[in-house]
């Protein structure tokens, strides 16, 4: 039987299933739900037709009453309205769910854009090792950020995943009780979350999604592109920012910081024990079992009484290496596989499991400098030249290109500066506990000029890092007028003597920041993201003159009016003028639970995400846009901006 076009999957196996399970909800055995189910429809028909006739929304929820809730009190009215809204939300759930449960029948999960897509148009072109070289130093990061009216709370996508799960199997008697427990569970908490309970709801993904998502995709690479053998590239890696992202957020404190990485350390240790727990099942043999044992213990430790625990990463890959070769060696390469997937993780997690970014405003940053500076001068130090407040700006980076010394914190009471120092002493303890890939770059955001970059730069080495910098700076160019300054600032960083030594440290890898989200508000979607293409453009070209890979992260929202859209079609289309030797994206809010909320759709979009630029290079279609089309964008985006700018001004 032919495969049917994918609205029609669409259609049969989510739209379908969606109007025969809804109607369970008017069966269910509360009041105050049936009455709601009976009404929303009225009230749907009300709101469609005073819609059409042009009234206001007060009118048409008025006439609503009038007409078929006539006796109900003002309170009554208001009462009915938020259980209307409590109704929608769960059918929302129950769609997501239905959604989620038919993703791999709606989406060819081999198909264009898959990696067993990619693997077969290689193998068919003798382009295998051309991949295999490709993927040897290409990556793929994508970064969590919170918003969190935007996305459900723990208990709730429990019930999605649950529901989901009976959804599949047609499982009428325990799909009827997940409903009716949704139509008893809350959707809101009482008092606003932490940044801490931010972390804590976006951990859940990194939890139960994508430790099993990112593993399967490393895993098949490992065999199927690279029969087998190691690869020193992880390929795919998580960004975090709640608890790291104190731009705006007075209540991300150094403490939260410290808190979440331990939290992301912890939940590592809690999957490893996990894996090493079935494991330990199967490997009952000579040699092995007991090391499993001790492993088992030893991850338990970790977690449960984390200040007691002596286990590095170093030992638990050696400990898992050496059990491997047993297994081959003396049993028959029995499981193998499985304790390779485990082995490939520690590869993927580490002891960090996401990398937390750190990020602040510029102009709260140049505050706190400014503050610090001053009182290391009244303190009669020599850090500083007394005149410094006076230097030009040119003059003020050469003297903290070449800084020496560290700053004594007891000379600090404000609470401000006192923040930002220490949460450059967290980003060091931080190495310490949870490996240095754990929190090792900075972003600053609207970032305008060098001075922005070199005061970072200097107060992490008064603070933190007196000895070797082992972070990396990002500057974040969001308005239109900061993009098109973006490649003359960085020219000035690559070709300060101090800059370029710390870069040639970090590998000659500059990671810079693009705000799609902040600059498609400033300047509208299509003068936004030319103007970002344009920017990309000039600063690849300044980066390849001084001999440095510029990485380029990419702070996109989920929907267009925030940077959003098809996004992996987006990095298909750039062409040889843009460095793409890796992708790294901000995924935000409701994108994270809609495109990477289940295993199917995490595994899909990653590998979109993944042979998204690859596609271009293994078929030589990666050319660049000619000089007629320049000129036509550029008219476009012109065009576009005054359009936008003339409207958000009205």
């Amino acid at each position: 039987m032919p495969t049917q076009p994918k609205l029609t999957r669409f259609n049969q196996n989510v739209k379908s299933k969606y109007q025969i399970y809804n109607s369970i909800f008017m069966t269910l055995p509360f009041d105050s739900i049936t009455k709601t189910g009976v009404l929303l429809p009225l009230f749907h028909e009300t709101c469609q037709k005073g819609f059409q006739a042009g009234e206001n929304p007060t009118t048409i929820v008025e006439t609503f009453f009038k007409k078929y809730q006539a006796r109900r009190s003002t309170e009554s009215q208001i009462n009915l309205l938020f259980r209307f809204i409590q109704y929608i939300e769960r059918q929302v759930v129950l769609f997501d769910a239905i959604e989620d449960a038919a993703f791999p029948i709606v989406n060819n999960m081999d198909g264009i854009g898959t990696l067993r897509s990619l693997k077969e148009s290689a193998s068919s072109e003798n382009k295998l090792e051309e991949l295999q070289h490709y993927l040897e130093e290409f990556k793929v990061r994508i970064v969590l950020t919170a918003h969190p009216t935007q996305f459900y709370p723990g208990s709730v996508l429990g019930i999605i995943t649950d529901l989901a799960e009976a959804i599949k199997k047609n499982d009428l008697l325990t799909i009827n009780d997940l409903l009716a427990q949704l139509g008893k569970t809350p959707f809101f908490k009482h008092e606003k979350p932490t940044p801490y309970d931010e972390a804590v709801s976006l951990i859940w993904y990194l939890e139960h999604v994508f430790y099993y998502s990112f593993g399967s995709i490393y895993d098949y690479i490992q065999q199927n592109i690279f029969d087998g053998k190691h690869i020193d590239n992880d390929i795919i890696n998580i960004g975090f920012w709640p608890g790291g992202d104190r731009d705006g957020n007075p209540f991300v404190t150094p403490e939260i910081t410290l808190k979440v990485a331990s939290r992301l350390r912890e939940t590592i240790f809690k999957n490893y024990f996990r894996d090493v727990r079935r494991l330990k099942r199967k490997l009952t043999f000579n040699n092995v079992e007991e090391r499993m044992s001790k492993l088992e213990s030893q991850l338990y430790l970790a977690f449960t009484i984390s200040e007691e625990t002596t286990l590095t990463l170093d030992h638990f890959v050696s400990e898992l290496k050496d059990i491997k070769n047993i297994i081959i060696k003396d049993h028959q390469s029995l499981y193998v596989n499985e304790l390779n997937s485990l082995i490939n993780k520690t590869h993927l997690f580490g002891f960090h499991f996401g990398i937390l970014d750190i990020r602040q405003d510029s102009r709260a940053h140049a505050a706190v400098f400014n503050a610090m500076v001053d009182k290391v001068i009244a303190s009669g130090s020599s850090i500083f030249p007394e005149n410094y407040q006076e230097l030009t700006e040119k003059e003020q980076v050469k003297i903290l290109s070449n800084i020496e010394g560290s700053v004594d914190m007891s000379l600090f009471e404000d609470e401000d500066v006192l923040k930002t120092l220490n949460t450059m002493k967290a980003i060091k303890t931080i190495q310490k506990t949870n490996g240095e890939k754990a929190a090792n770059r900075y972003i600053i955001s609207n970032n305008q000029t060098t001075l922005h970059v070199m005061q970072l730069f200097a107060m992490l080495k008064l603070v933190a890092f007196q000895d070797d910098l082992t972070v990396d700076i990002g500057p974040l160019f969001e308005t239109i007028t900061d993009l098109e300054n973006a490649p003359t600032v960085m020219e000035d960083l690559y070709t300060n003597p101090e800059y370029a030594k710390h870069l040639k440290k970090r590998g000659n890898r500059q990671t810079i920041m693009l705000g799609f989200s902040d600059g498609t508000k400033d300047g509208g979607y299509l003068m936004a993201n030319w103007a970002i293409f344009k920017a990309k453009e000039h600063l690849t070209r300044v980066s390849r003159k001084y001999d440095v890979t510029v990485i380029f992260f990419d702070g996109r929202g989920g929907p267009p009016a925030r940077g959003g859209g098809k996004t992996h079609q987006f990095y298909a289309s750039l062409g040889p003028t843009i460095e793409d030797k890796e992708v790294q994206l901000t995924i935000q809010g409701q994108t994270i639970s809609s495109n990477f909320g289940t295993m199917d759709s995490s595994q899909y979009n990653l590998e979109q995400l993944i042979s998204s630029g690859i596609l271009n290079r293994l078929n030589d279609t990666n050319t660049a846009m000619l000089k007629e089309h320049t000129v036509v964008m550029d008219d476009l985006a012109a065009l576009s901006y005054k359009t936008y700018s003339e409207f958000k001004n009205h």
